[in-house]
């Protein structure tokens, strides 16, 4: 269970939870421009857009979870297990695996609009990246500073939505969350009024019961329209390290706490949250271990080299002892 947004503040950000049960060795990775990327297709790409996220990396190749190219264009891939589909081989067609498509539209492409016409073009395929590792059952949250469009490949085919919100979370499908906003119409971050009725003397006993009814549960529907009313309702900071804390607090109002949520005998959790600038390179991110904001800057890194530059993850907690 993953939660993805992205926020125009100081700048654009985008960044998302991963919440999971395990992890998968997870590393910020910057990829080069001249790294090949190698495509189950046959085809090879070098001397494309470099690109920074968080990946696991598999045989020398990045396995990305969310990304973003030095372009500014972002996407991230979250579970929607039951729901996606990928089929079988289309002449004619891009045919790519799950995992390929965001090293693939990161790689070629600048912009939301650029990746929805070459997502016409675009054919999932069943092709996993070797036996022991099965494909994601995934939808995509794909995002620049204008505009974001959500990708759920399903068993009637490709769908791609306009995101004027820029919130993903799981299932169900992307326009059943938006619907089901409707049925917080009624939310506000100011103090209500009394309409139950003239006939009673409501009265308010508490700041923030504006938001009562807001969901507080770990599901994807309740993280979905909490994730959307903090974010619209929050404040846009005016500097950069503010804007940083300000996103991760926004995804921290549906961060996952170990042993609230068991799956599979296991506990889930917020493995990370990520936070990327994506006009300035900077990926910013947290573990459930390490709560300080950690930062790696892909334009300190030689960007026309052609190995991956990896960055291991930090996971003691750094406590700031001041007497």
């Amino acid at each position: 269970m993953c939660t993805a947004i992205n926020f125009n503040a100081q700048g654009h950000y985008f960044g998302r939870t991963l919440d999971l049960e395990k992890r998968f060795g997870e590393c910020v990775t910057i990829t080069p421009r001249n790294y090949e990327f190698k495509f189950k297709s046959g085809d090879v790409v070098q001397g494309h857009h470099a690109i920074i996220g968080m990946a696991a990396i598999v045989d020398d190749y990045p396995l990305y979870f969310d990304a973003t190219n030095e372009r500014g264009l972002s996407i991230s891939g979250l579970n929607f297990v039951g729901n996606a589909y990928y089929g079988e081989r289309v002449n004619g067609k891009i045919n790519l695996a799950p995992y390929e498509l965001i090293p693939y539209l990161l790689a070629k492409y600048e912009s939301v609009d650029e990746c929805a016409k070459a997502l016409k073009e675009i054919n999932l395929v069943d092709t996993k990246f070797n036996e022991n590792l099965e494909n994601g059952q995934l939808h995509w949250l794909i995002s620049d500073k204008n505009k974001s469009i959500v990708v759920e490949n399903m068993r009637d085919g490709m769908k791609i939505h306009q995101n004027s919100i820029g919130v993903l979370t799981n299932n169900p499908p992307f326009e059943y969350q938006m619907m089901n906003l409707n049925n917080y119409i009624g939310l506000s971050n100011i103090d209500p009024q009394n309409t139950f009725s003239d006939k009673v003397n409501l009265q308010i006993y508490s700041r923030g019961m504006g938001a009562l009814g807001l969901p507080g549960d770990f599901s994807s529907t309740s993280r979905f329209v909490k994730v959307a009313f903090t974010k619209l309702n929050s404040v846009i900071p005016a500097d950069e390290i503010s804007s940083v804390s300000q996103f991760f607090h926004i995804l921290g109002a549906v961060e996952q706490v170990e042993g609230c949520v068991i799956f599979g005998g296991k506990f889930e959790r917020t493995q990370y949250m990520s936070c990327c600038n994506t006009e300035r390179g900077i990926y910013y991110y947290k573990t459930y271990e390490n709560s300080q904001i950690n930062a790696i800057d892909m334009y300190r890194e030689n960007l026309d080299s052609q190995e991956l530059i990896c960055y291991d993850l930090i996971f003691s907690e750094n406590i700031n002892f001041i007497n």
